[in-house]
């Protein structure tokens, strides 16, 4: 479990496929207080920390997260987000994240106003995942308040300590991100469709 608040950047320092698998290698700020088997949220994805050598941790991903999200287009020396599981009993500053990507979406637009920026983020509205005004949703594991909220497109609000300490400031128009939508409107979704 996750709040989308964002600790720390990683880099990928080594990739390596293994049959299906993908090995993930990062060096981060806080490698020294990890321990095999720990999850870690990379860009908002759930993985669990295999190998731990120095400044670097290894994390693998199967194809299941590889078809699903955008660790696949990760490249040595890509920036990415990181956030370890929330401690029992720590405020829950941004959302309930679970660390399970729904879908990726692309970068459709960028706007720079007064002090802040809006992202606005095109997505496969098949799949059933919603938004809505001033609900939340995870972008590459921020937790972030949703505005203009349409079926299948939505925009966010990126404050100066966001865009400076997220990888939000390398976002370009087309890069693709993960989406995370709030479990509990998951489930309303759902049982919408299962009742129709």
């Amino acid at each position: 479990m996750f709040t989308g608040i964002i600790e720390t950047l990683g880099r990928v320092t080594n990739l390596k496929y293994e049959l299906e698998n993908l090995h993930i290698t990062v060096e981060s700020s806080f490698t020294n207080e990890l321990k095999i088997d720990q999850s870690v949220a990379h860009n908002g994805v759930c993985l669990t920390v295999v190998n731990i050598d120095g400044k670097h941790y290894t994390v693998t991903a199967i194809k299941e997260t590889l078809d699903k999200t955008n660790i696949r287009n990760l490249q040595v020396a890509a920036i990415v987000n990181l956030e370890r599981a929330m401690k029992l009993g720590d405020r829950l500053d941004g959302h309930i994240v679970q660390g399970h990507v729904d879908q990726t979406a692309e970068c459709i637009n960028i706007k720079e106003t007064q002090g802040s920026w809006l992202y606005t983020f095109k997505y496969d509205s098949s799949l059933n995942n919603i938004t809505i005004e001033k609900g939340s949703v995870t972008v590459n594991g921020v937790s972030l308040t949703v505005v203009n909220s349409k079926r299948n497109e939505f925009s966010v609000a990126i404050i100066p300590y966001t865009h400076e300490h997220t990888n939000f400031k390398a976002f370009k128009i087309g890069s693709v991100v993960n989406l995370e939508f709030d479990v509990i409107g998951k489930y309303v979704s759902r049982l919408n469709a299962l009742n129709s």
